[in-house]
């Protein structure tokens, strides 16, 4: 099999969105990728190119995706790179999606706690921790529902995703 394997590090841009199926469920959301690059004319740092990619996470993944990472979190994704295509008003679409095998805040922008879920034998002899995997159809309605929710074409947008302002930034924790 020729799966295309990446990692990406970058912003989740919207809130992730839970759906449940009869043998699943997925956690979608979007996220942007923004390249910079030292720009020896000018000096300093110039953001290059946004990857935008949808991400959607199947089962467990996407449970803990869903208790634990809102929209403007640094995250690192990784998983295999699909392309999801669809008809619109404007004629056929697509956009990269990937499927993701794991997915956590990045650490080089903030602090995590980390909380591992008990763990119970399952009833059925399943092995715990182990969902059953989607069927195709189930799948492809994840797609259909997850459309439905953001039909509207992507805008390519330039700029910034973030603002670092290294006067008021602190190394400390904050004090509450």
């Amino acid at each position: 099999m020729n799966d295309t394997e990446l990692t990406v590090v970058g912003n989740v841009v919207d809130s992730p969105r839970r759906v449940r199926l009869e043998n699943s469920a997925v956690t979608n959301f979007r996220m942007a990728s923004t390249a910079r690059r030292y720009d020896t004319g000018k000096q300093e740092f110039v953001d290059a190119g946004t990857l935008w990619v949808d991400i959607e996470a199947w089962g467990e993944l996407g449970g803990n995706v869903a208790r634990s990472i809102s929209k403007g979190d640094p995250v690192i994704v990784r998983g295999t790179l699909t392309t999801r295509s669809w008809e619109s008003e404007a004629g056929r679409r697509s956009a990269p999606q990937i499927r993701a095998t794991a997915v956590g805040p990045n650490l080089a922008r903030g602090w995590s706690d980390f909380h591992r879920p008990a763990r119970a034998a399952l009833a059925n002899g399943q092995e715990a921790g182990r969902e059953p995997q989607p069927t195709p159809e189930e799948e492809q309605l994840a797609r259909d529902l997850d459309e439905a929710s953001t039909s509207e074409d992507y805008g390519s947008g330039s700029g910034a995703l973030y603002e670092v302002d290294s006067e008021s930034s602190s190394l400390e924790p904050a004090r509450v």
